[in-house]
C-alpha cells in the first residue's frame, strides 16, 4: 500500500514520457525533434565513457576491457595494462574519467572490483591511475581501495568526479548489498561517498579527518548505492544519484559531513513489500532533493550544457536501467520542478555531452552500444 501511494503522488509531479524505437529515429517532444543514431555496437556491458578530444572516446566494458572508439564507431582492440579486476555479479571494470590536465599529461582514473588476493571472490571498489599511450596503460597506481573488502558481488558504485577545479576526486560506493550495519558508520567505507585528491591524498578539510574513529576519506554517508554523479557548472556543487531498493531512487547534493539516511529512512521498500527502516523520516538525516518511486534503477547523470538543446541548458539528464529511459530534470536552485522521460526500450546505463553538444548514452547489454541523441536540424 505504501508503495501505491508513493506512485499516486508521482503523478503530480508533471512527468512526461515518449517512446524512441530501433536503432534511428526520431523523437516528437514539446522541446524539440530528438534523434537517435547507433555510433557503435557490440560493447560487453558498456560503463563508462570519455571523450578524448580528437573525436574518438574512451569506453570501459564491464566484463574488465578498456577500449577506443574511433570517431566512425569502430571499436578498437582491449588496451593492456590494466590491474586485475574481478567480474562477478556486478563486479567488473566500472567508470572512468581524463585527467583535469590529459592533454599535458595522459593521465586517466578508473574504478573496478579488486579482489583481495589473485583470483579472490573477496572484493571490494578500487580506483587506479595511468598513463594512456599507445593502447597501452602505463605506471599503473592504485589510489584508492574501499575498505572492508566483502565476499559478495553487488552494489559496488564505482562512479567517479573531479570537483570544478580538479583538486578533489569523489568516489561514490554501495553497501555490497549485504553490509547494510556498516553504513550508518564511519570506521569503513561501505555506503560512502568518499573525497581525495588526484594524487590518493586525503584532503585536509574532509569533515571526519581528525576523528580517531572515522576513514578520513568519508565526504557523506548513508548511501545505499551510488550509480551516476556530475559537478553543477554553474555552482560547483555536486549532485549524486543512488539506486532505492523497490522504489526510493535518490537525487542528493551530498555536502560535507551529512547523514543522507541508509538504511533507516528510504522512500522506497522491500523487495516484494515491507519497510526499510523506520519510513520516510528522520532528524539527522537528510531528504532527497528528488526520489523515483517506483524504482528507475537510476545510473549515470550529467547536466546539459550545449548547442544541440539550447532549450536544456542546466537542465540534469538521468538514465534508467530497469526504466530503460533518460529522464530530462529541470532544476531551479535546489530543486528539481519538472521532469520529461526519453522511454528508449534499452537499459541506460551512462549519459554524457559530447563537446558538440549532442549526448550520448552506453547501453548496458552483452551486445551494448553507443547511442547519440541529436537535433533534427
Amino acid at each position: 500500500m505504501k508503495l501505491l501511494r508513493r506512485s499516486i503522488l508521482m503523478l503530480g509531479l508533471g512527468l512526461t514520457s515518449f517512446v524512441a524505437s530501433a536503432d534511428t529515429d526520431t523523437i516528437k517532444t514539446r522541446w524539440a525533434d530528438v534523434k537517435v543514431d547507433t555510433v557503435a555496437s557490440g560493447l560487453n556491458h558498456p560503463w563508462g565513457l570519455a571523450f578524448l578530444g580528437d573525436g574518438r572516446m574512451l569506453v570501459t566494458e564491464r566484463a574488465g576491457n578498456l577500449r577506443i572508439v574511433a570517431a566512425d564507431g569502430s571499436v578498437g582492440e582491449p588496451i593492456s595494462g590494466l590491474p586485475e579486476i574481478k567480474v562477478r555479479g556486478q563486479g567488473g571494470l566500472f567508470d572512468l574519467r581524463l585527467s583535469p590536465n590529459f592533454s599535458n599529461d595522459n593521465l586517466i582514473y578508473f574504478s573496478y572490483s579488486e579482489p583481495e588476493t589473485a583470483g579472490s571472490d573477496i572484493t571490494s571498489t578500487a580506483v587506479a591511475r595511468a598513463r594512456l599511450e599507445n593502447n597501452k596503460l602505463h605506471d599503473v597506481k592504485v589510489i584508492f581501495s574501499q575498505q572492508p573488502k566483502v565476499m559478495g558481488g553487488r552494489h559496488y558504485g564505482g562512479r567517479l568526479a573531479f570537483s570544478a577545479n580538479g583538486d578533489f576526486l569523489f568516489i561514490g560506493l554501495g553497501d555490497h548489498g549485504h553490509r547494510q550495519d556498516d553504513v550508518q558508520k564511519l570506521d569503513n567505507h561501505t555506503g560512502k561517498l568518499v573525497r581525495i585528491h588526484p594524487d590518493g591524498s586525503v584532503p585536509k578539510s574532509n569533515p571526519f579527518v581528525n576523528q580517531a574513529d572515522a576513514k578520513p576519506e568519508i565526504w557523506s554517508y548513508g548511501h545505499r548505492n551510488i550509480q551516476g554523479m556530475d559537478i553543477q557548472p554553474t555552482t560547483g556543487q555536486l549532485w549524486t544519484v543512488e539506486h532505492g531498493p523497490q522504489g526510493g531512487d535518490e537525487v542528493n547534493m551530498p555536502k560535507a559531513g551529512l547523514n543522507y539516511g541508509w538504511p533507516v529512512i528510504t522512500h522506497g521498500e522491500q523487495y516484494g513489500g515491507g519497510e526499510v527502516g523506520i519510513g520516510f523520516k528522520k532528524d539527522g538525516m537528510e531528504q532527497p532533493i528528488w526520489h523515483w518511486t517506483p524504482s528507475i534503477a537510476v545510473s549515470g547523470v550529467a547536466f546539459y550544457q550545449g548547442s544541440q538543446f539550447p532549450q536544456w541548458q542546466g537542465n540534469l539528464l538521468a538514465t534508467g536501467l530497469k526504466g530503460q529511459q533518460v529522464a530530462r530534470l529541470e532544476v531551479n536552485g535546489d530543486h528539481i520542478i519538472h521532469q520529461e522521460t526519453l522511454n528508449l526500450k534499452r537499459r541506460i546505463r551512462e549519459v554524457k555531452v559530447s563537446p558538440d553538444g549532442s549526448i550520448y548514452l552506453l547501453t548496458d547489454e552483452p551486445k551494448g552500444a553507443i547511442l547519440r541523441l541529436s537535433a533534427v536540424k
